[in-house]
């Protein structure tokens, strides 16, 4: 099944998988996939059963432990010390500020011209919203995002293999980079959120250096992925579909809806990970304890016995329980602020052009976190 899967359109490969496998394991002793909505909610919601602590690291190697790789009673420790930042109401507050950057962004993409949007847009605006967090000053923010990339892109070979030289690199450079201001801070308290943080009194006292860095890294995927894969997804909804384009231009209150039924049809992370911490069975297949179990949420997200007509984007679509976010204890930190950052990229995009094509417009993939690292377009 894996290998006529790779020939054809991924969204077609998971709807064969939904139909005729829907928990596979991909080889004789690999991780097991699982396709079909009722499932990956399934797993997403139990914690307990399916585990995020899935490194094979050895623990000396770990470092911090980091939320998205935690769980209770750490989870919940970790994510109560950042929660307040990402609250609905804190996030609106940076609104305006958002759609400055935005703006300032637009103006500089010319029209009628072919252009990189993940260069011009799609990467450079969260990496702004969340070094600003962060307290990161403006003339270093290309070096921000080239480690966020290099970080991000090795994820896995971090959490499961052997790093690359150029990953580990980028994250020594990183680190004492945020080292330095961690520093600067305790001399001088800044109030953005990375102040509030080197401030944080807890439990077992102010939070050292290693677990501030974890956030940090934290901050820098949640932050910035999310939004970059949402940005050109809305891109290439654009080229297929040029009347949600104009709906929008007549209709900019139409936006949210937008952004949710985006987030639904190609979402920015395909699949995320889990262990088993015991043996459990899944649509009639039995998993032993200690296996890797890869909820495929783009697969989930197109599952006909959820959405109607799946394959078809729906800008009037009503019910729309999509797990682009995730759900339960892991549903995603920064998705209020990926929201809002998606919606004023579709409103400002709407008000300026008539249309959004892709120059080369090759059948969407899945497996970029994040989205695509290059989408060639000419706006008009």
């Amino acid at each position: 099944m894996s290998e006529s899967l790779e020939t054809m359109n991924p969204y077609e490969g998971f709807k064969l998988l939904r139909d005729h496998a829907p928990v596979s394991q991909l080889e004789a002793d690999g991780p097991w996939q699982v396709a079909r909505h009722a499932d990956v909610n399934a797993i997403l919601r139990d914690h307990v059963t399916f585990s995020s602590d899935v490194s094979m690291q050895p623990e000396e190697k770990r470092g911090a432990p980091s939320m998205l790789f935690s769980d209770p009673p750490v989870h919940h420790r970790l994510r109560r010390l950042v929660s307040v930042a990402f609250k609905p109401s804190q996030i609106q507050t940076q609104e305006a500020q958002i759609r400055l950057r935005c703006n300032d962004l637009l103006d500089a993409i010319p029209v009628n011209t072919e252009v990189d949007l993940v260069k011009a847009l799609a990467a450079p605006l969260p990496v702004m919203v969340i070094a600003e967090m962060l307290g990161v000053e403006d003339g270093d923010m290309a070096t921000f995002k080239a480690w966020s990339d290099e970080i991000f892109s090795n994820i896995g070979e971090i959490l499961f293999g052997t790093p690359s030289a150029e990953s580990e690199r980028a994250a020594l450079e990183m680190n004492a980079y945020f080292l330095q201001r961690i520093n600067t801070i305790r001399a001088n308290p800044k109030s953005h959120l990375l102040g509030q943080l080197v401030a944080t009194e807890t439990e077992d006292g102010k939070l050292d250096d290693e677990e501030l860095l974890s956030f940090c890294r934290l901050l820098l995927i949640a932050g910035n992925e999310t939004t970059t894969g949402l940005i050109t997804a809305s891109a290439r909804i654009f080229h297929e579909n040029p009347h949600t384009l104009l709906a929008l231009k007549q209709r900019p209150d139409l936006a949210a809806i937008f952004v949710e039924e985006a987030l639904r049809f190609y979402s920015p992370f395909s699949a995320t990970v889990r262990r088993t911490t015991k043996d459990v069975e899944l649509a009639g297949q039995k998993i032993p304890a200690g296996e890797l179990v890869v909820p495929l949420i783009a697969s989930a997200n197109r599952d006909e016995q959820v959405f109607t007509d799946p394959d078809t984007f729906k800008l009037d679509r009503e019910a729309n329980p999509h797990l682009a976010m995730g759900f339960g204890i892991h549903f995603c930190l920064g998705a209020h602020l990926a929201r809002l950052e998606g919606k004023i990229v579709a409103e400002e995009m709407a008000r300026r052009y008539s249309s959004v094509t892709l120059t080369n417009p090759k059948t969407a993939t899945v497996g970029d976190l994040g989205g695509p690292k290059e989408l060639m377009v000419v706006v008009a």
